[in-house]
């Protein structure tokens, strides 16, 4: 194992959303990698700056940063190069090729992707419909969802909801218990798409374990723990999710972005789009 811990500056003119996002997702790359994160969000100034690269030489490491001024960022470059930090410029590559393509020039704007325009409200609307459909609430409305996760307990459905939610679609979770009828009319609903979910059922017991002792509970003889039980349940589940021909995604060892992809996947053939461009 390599013991050595590695710096690395995230730096950003806005929230720090973009350039936390491209390093998580690079980072994934080196599992054996020890890395501590120093984020500076909304640097709009020279002064601003100036402190952020101070803590830079304190601290040298790689430098990622999505900065749309022209002089700060040739600044930043210029004072990493002194340094001897390599330095990325996350989205300029990306924004050189669209510019090129387009014919057009960038309009170097702070933050124009958080505009709290008409798409902004509509995706806090998306957000909210999520957290009040959480769990089976509100189901009288279901049907104006666009997906409705169903699932035993634990089984990933409330983040996956809310990561639909991100990713700009309407989203409710109903979970399933066994002997109950599931509410709201789920089993009647047209216009949405819904997705089952499952998992193995050894997962299950440790997932619900590990909860209910964050809760403080105990876990021994819980039926909600037993892995006997679980399977009984599992089982009922997945025949009562085959019988209404419900698309059913195995979560046991797949992040909540890998099942939401297959979800939208499926919501995209469901409405007829061709291409996937989640």
């Amino acid at each position: 194992m390599n013991a050595k811990t590695y710096q690395l500056h995230l730096i950003s003119d806005s929230t720090g959303e973009t350039v936390s996002s491209v390093s998580r997702a690079a980072l994934a790359q080196f599992e054996g990698a020890e890395v501590e994160e120093n984020i500076w969000s909304m640097i709009r100034t020279k002064t601003q700056l100036d402190r952020v690269v101070d803590e830079i030489r304190n601290n040298p490491g790689i430098v990622f940063y999505t900065i749309a001024d022209e002089i700060l960022s040739e600044i930043l470059k210029d004072e990493c190069g002194r340094m001897g930090l390599p330095v990325v410029p996350v989205i300029n590559r990306a924004i050189q090729e669209l510019s090129r393509y387009f014919g057009m020039q960038p309009s170097h704007r702070i933050g124009q992707q958080h505009e709290m325009d008409e798409d902004y409200f509509k995706r806090v609307e998306i957000i909210n419909y999520a957290l009040a459909h959480d769990d089976g609430q509100a189901t009288w409305d279901l049907e104006e969802a666009d997906i409705v996760v169903v699932g035993v307990s634990r089984t990933s459905k409330s983040p996956t909801t809310m990561y639909l939610a991100y990713r700009g679609f309407k989203a409710a979770n109903v979970p399933y218990i066994p002997g109950c009828d599931l509410p709201g009319g789920v089993v009647g609903l047209k216009h949405p798409l819904v997705v089952a979910l499952t998992i193995d059922a050894q997962r299950l017991v440790q997932i619900r374990k590990s909860r209910l002792a964050s809760l403080d509970h105990p876990t021994q003889g819980n039926e909600y723990t037993d892995e006997e039980k679980i399977t009984a349940e599992l089982d009922e589940a997945r025949r009562f999710f085959t019988k209404q021909k419900w698309p059913v995604i195995d979560v046991t060892r797949k992040s909540v972005e890998e099942t939401a992809a297959l979800i939208i996947q499926k919501y995209n053939a469901k409405k007829g789009v061709k291409h996937d461009i989640s």
